[in-house]
């Protein structure tokens, strides 16, 4: 049996949520599953695939989720770190079902898993000296 070919492809932010969007989970759904539709060719030709992805919209929602809940309930907040697992563990379940539904059209009966992982920073890098990637929605001064 011929080894299969591996493709490491990265999902930008426009592969989850487009400009203008709210990042409703029906927008998010529908723009992973048309991004997996064009990895079809690469699939058919032999590839296994390996995506990686951001979430820096995706976790700036849910740390405003958080404060809501604080707010409104005296739910605690949770730390970034927690927000980051939180939105890859669910940005993996779009992908996943992005990809389970293009298998469908496909007759395909492949598996898809969801890999959590953990960074350490050094604290005393100094890019967070004057950080430039915001985290969540843009806010105006007032």
């Amino acid at each position: 049996m011929a080894e299969k070919k591996l493709a490491v492809i990265a999902f930008g932010g426009n592969a989850l949520l487009k400009s203008k969007q709210r990042g409703t989970y029906k927008e998010q759904i529908e723009n992973v599953t048309n991004t997996c539709r064009s990895l079809v060719p690469m699939l058919k030709d032999g590839y296994n695939i390996v995506i990686g992805h951001g979430n820096g919209p995706q976790v700036g929602n849910v740390m405003l989720q958080h404060k809501a809940g604080k707010a409104t309930y005296d739910v605690e907040d949770m730390p970034l770190n927690f927000c980051v697992a939180e939105t890859q563990g669910s940005i993996g379940a779009l992908i996943e079902d992005g990809l389970r539904h293009i298998f469908a059209e496909e007759g395909w009966d492949r598996d898809t898993v969801t890999l959590l992982t953990h960074v350490e920073v050094d604290a005393n890098d100094p890019h967070f000296w004057n950080p430039t990637k915001p985290v969540g929605p843009y806010c105006s001064a007032e």
